[in-house]
């Protein structure tokens, strides 16, 4: 049975790359089980292959919905690549992100449908068995690069936070959060190993058990 995948996700600049980037270096300490496969950000990739901008998820509601569906199946469709030979993944970002994204710019209806879809079904399947790690906002890292929308202000920052923690609960998915007073990037990166362990544990033993620590 291969390892349990492992998702890091949350609103923007949560340090959730660089988080990624720490987990793939501190991995080549480790020899007895093989490395895992890295799921890179999709979003970006996506944004700049088809012309899409931040402004086009507040402006226009047809483009803001194309995006998030695009990144839907893109996120999809790298799992499957980097899962074909059975090996397991740590993925920065999730399925569940352009929902979220829809959910906050189009609505619930809009969300709701993009629950139903094939793509998201799989997605969830996988995410189901895996070990979600949500980056809490809070920290100084706000900082815009043309690319990603960023928030109004802290308030909106952490409401994109608190809606990734409530999507979560509404889909039945368990997670865990990396609060933001856990700065230093060892720490964090020492956090999600040990939840990681606890998780392969409780996969051996029976159906991994809720706990997480939004507000």
């Amino acid at each position: 049975m291969p390892p349990t995948n492992v998702y890091i996700i949350g609103a923007q600049c949560t340090g959730k790359t660089t988080l990624v980037n720490a987990l793939r270096s501190s991995f080549k300490t480790t020899s007895d089980i093989s490395p895992p496969t890295i799921v890179e950000e999709v979003a970006r990739s996506v944004q700049r292959v088809h012309k899409f901008t931040a402004a086009d998820i507040t402006s226009s509601p047809d483009r803001c919905l194309a995006l998030q569906t695009l990144i839907l199946e893109t996120q999809r469709d790298a799992e499957r690549a980097a899962l074909r030979d059975e090996q397991w993944i740590i993925s920065d970002r999730s399925g569940l992100d352009p929902i979220v994204y829809a959910q906050r710019y189009l609505g619930h209806e809009t969300a709701d449908a993009m629950l139903t879809s094939a793509a998201w079904q799989e997605l969830r399947w996988r995410m189901s068995t895996s070990l979600i790690l949500v980056c809490e906002a809070g920290t100084n890292w706000l900082v815009a690069d043309g690319v990603r929308l960023m928030p109004q202000d802290r308030d909106d920052w952490i409401g994109t936070h608190r809606e990734f923690c409530q999507a979560l609960e509404r889909v039945g998915l368990p997670y865990d959060v990396i609060p933001c007073t856990l700065a230093g990037i060892d720490d964090r990166t020492a956090f999600v190993w040990s939840k990681w362990r606890a998780a392969a544990l409780r996969d051996s033993h029976g159906p991994m058990l809720e706990a997480n620590g939004c507000s």
